[in-house]
């Protein structure tokens, strides 16, 4: 029986999208994307310059970021490139204090942005004479500089370490707390679906910063993490609403097989996820294109997050549902 064949007078019509008929190339796109995003994880690991899952940033490593700003004549700048500043940067004697070692600059970390406007550094940790040094080492290449564009920021390793640890922790208490609440408050087999979702738009969103740290250098920092527990509420908000539409219809629908009340559910709140998730996504396109570059990669991170989640709560955990329920 189907849901077009439903008893008469029913309050709930027939559904005009069936996901379930599309739930082999949910499964099979997820399951691609999960794929891809383990193997830039590993592939991060094992790089012996990252050496970690992700790029780590300033936030958890230590050390100075100096961000420069070029003035540049009409038109466009001179054309710079990153190896050259690596290369004069490891040539450069840094001034020290009698009796200690200059760090060394032989791995500095050169981005070159706003094509060639600006440039950011990531160095060791630097007192106030040695990062001198090395803003006069790159205005004599890339100069004149603009004085109110130079910024520099320097955290130590100790604190640097204390950043990251107390990230890990409040990802891990965040979700810790929302596997907790779920299982308390659905059946266990909507528990598991719920969290196998959050799971797995965090693992893409960690992919994808993964793939981007091995390719561009981009580094996650605290507010990566921020994203990723915005991301997993919303992702556990999302899959929720369709359980809970599952779970008020059932008495409704119950000579229905419970693939035909999945599709009823996802039909009857797939207009509001939509809504929701296009609201949500145009602050973050805003933030993409007119924020900055301070926060441009948090928005690239809550974007992917959101609209990974909007897809596995509409075309992933739902019809996983029918398959577990049987089993």
């Amino acid at each position: 029986m189907t849901a077009s064949s439903a008893p008469a007078g029913s309050p709930l019509p027939a559904p005009r999208f069936r996901i379930s008929r599309h739930r082999r190339t949910a499964w099979l796109g997820s399951g691609l994307a999960c794929l891809l995003s383990v193997i830039g994880l590993v592939l991060s690991w094992v790089n012996p310059q990252i050496h970690s899952p992700l790029r780590p940033g300033l936030d958890f490593t230590g050390g100075t970021q100096i961000q420069i700003e070029r003035q540049c004549e009409p038109g466009a700048c001179k054309a710079i490139t990153g190896s050259a500043i690596q290369e004069s940067l490891a040539q450069l004697s840094l001034p020290v204090e009698v009796g200690q070692k200059a760090p060394s600059l032989s791995s500095v970390g050169v981005q070159v942005l706003d094509q060639g406007r600006s440039l950011v550094l990531r160095l060791p940790d630097l007192d106030p004479d040695q990062t001198q040094a090395v803003v006069q080492t790159i205005g004599a290449m890339a100069g004149p500089l603009n004085p109110k564009g130079t910024s520099v920021d320097t955290i130590g390793p100790t604190l640097g370490s204390q950043l990251l640890k107390g990230s890990v922790l409040s990802l891990l208490v965040s979700f810790a707390l929302i596997a907790a609440y779920i299982t308390f408050r659905y059946d266990r087999i909507f528990a598991f679906l719920a969290l196998f979702a959050l799971a797995h738009d965090v693992l893409i969103t960690c992919g994808l910063f993964a793939w981007l740290g091995l390719f561009l250098g981009v580094e996650v920092d605290s507010l990566f993490a921020v994203s990723l527990i915005t991301v997993a509420g919303y992702s556990t908000t999302d899959t929720v609403v369709v359980f809970d539409r599952i779970r008020e219809q059932k008495a409704v629908l119950a000579a229905l097989p419970l693939v035909d009340q999945v599709d009823v559910a996802v039909d009857a709140t797939l207009t509001r996820s939509l809504y929701t998730s296009l609201t949500t996504l145009l602050p973050l396109l805003g933030l993409i294109f007119f924020g900055g570059a301070s926060l441009f990669w948090f928005a690239i991170a809550l974007t992917t997050g959101i609209a990974v989640g909007s897809w596995s709560s509409i075309g992933v955990a739902p019809t996983l549902l029918p398959l577990l329920a049987r089993r």
